[in-house]
């Protein structure tokens, strides 16, 4: 979580943006925002997609999901 955490802070200061851009764009306040970046609170997964929207970057990158290349789509092991 604390990867996530670190990711979401980065991606934002690598684009310039403040935590108050940012928490407008998700249509929550400032506050908010800054707890899901520093673990305080879960980021809720309707946020989660707004924001790989907003950095066109996938979820895997923020989840650290390793992607099994050999595993069958919607096929569990």
């Amino acid at each position: 979580m604390e990867n996530m955490m670190k990711k979401l802070r980065d991606l934002r200061e690598d684009n310039d943006l403040t935590q108050e851009t940012v928490a407008k764009y998700l249509g929550t306040s400032q506050t908010m925002y800054a707890r899901y970046e520093r673990g305080a609170n879960e980021l809720p997964v309707r946020h989660l997609k707004k924001l790989c929207e907003l950095y066109n970057i996938s979820s895997d990158y923020l989840l650290n999901i390793k992607t099994d290349t050999k595993r069958k789509s919607g096929k569990v092991k």
